[in-house]
């Protein structure tokens, strides 16, 4: 993967902070006074820029849900930090996060003012209340961004996904959709760089990301799961399943098209 060099990176780390600035500015003038439908939007254009200004192209597959989808439970697996902005570009969603995010300076602010449900993972407790409060949301026609790993990995593996909070799609009657993320480097590997997991810090993780001439983000959107199909470990699992498989497939294909080439 080819790196950029030292100017073309400060010019990065600029529009980022002015764009940091203005979505400061939308959510503390204009937040508390607009629809949840123009909050989207917002949201949807706030995201897409940031991911402009570190140079990330967004490429999606599969069949989106149409415009006036509601009550839906999106289950991805976890790489970095860009999955949540990368999925709001596309469709505007309300994620659940570690409580840890709600401390992150200026982003925690921006993540809080978004909608997201904060969960603490070390208090198996606050999963009933996390449960309760999407399914209301669901239910008032919400859609929700779930990374059922409970963290994030390198990319060339999905973790175990834990079934608990899937638990509120059932009881909101709520449709499944898995999207299988990855970020591919030239040669159509995994690119390692672009994760933040084990013990890269964000600080690191983002340099690393800046650092990159160029990169990409995919989106793959499979086939809906109907919450009717069984319980929150079918379907858990059925989610999995479906990533798993759809990297998998992914992944042999750029290896045989790197063999033939």
């Amino acid at each position: 993967m080819q790196q950029t060099n030292t100017i073309i990176i400060g010019y990065r780390v600029l529009r980022i902070l002015t764009h940091t600035l203005v979505g400061i500015l939308l959510v503390a003038s204009i937040w508390p006074f607009v629809h949840q439908r123009t909050r989207a939007k917002h949201t949807q254009w706030w995201c897409k820029k940031l991911l402009s200004c570190f140079n990330i192209q967004i490429v999606s597959y599969g069949k989106l849900p149409d415009a006036s989808f509601s009550n839906t439970m999106f289950i991805a697996n976890h790489i970095s930090w860009i999955d949540i902005h990368a999925l709001n570009t596309v469709l505007p969603l309300q994620f659940i996060a570690k409580s840890d995010i709600n401390n992150w300076p200026v982003f925690g602010y921006l993540v809080r003012k978004s909608g997201t449900i904060f969960i603490n993972r070390n208090n198996r407790q606050d999963t009933a209340r996390i449960v309760e409060t999407i399914a209301r949301r669901l239910m008032t026609g919400a859609n929700v961004g779930l990374f059922p790993e409970g963290t994030t990995s390198d990319g060339s593996t999905v973790r175990h996904f834990k079934s608990s909070i899937v638990e509120a799609a059932i009881q909101a009657n709520a449709c499944l959709y898995p999207v299988a993320i990855r970020y591919p480097d030239n040669d159509g590997q995994v690119n390692l760089k672009m994760a933040y997991a084990g013990e890269t810090t964000l600080g690191e993780s983002v340099m690393n990301v800046l650092k990159q001439k160029e990169s990409t983000v995919e989106l793959h959107f499979l086939a809906a799961i109907n919450p009717e199909m069984g319980n929150r470990q079918t379907l858990t699992q059925s989610a999995f399943d479906c990533i798993a498989m759809q990297l998998n497939h992914r992944a042999k294909s750029n290896n045989t098209q790197t063999l033939n080439g």
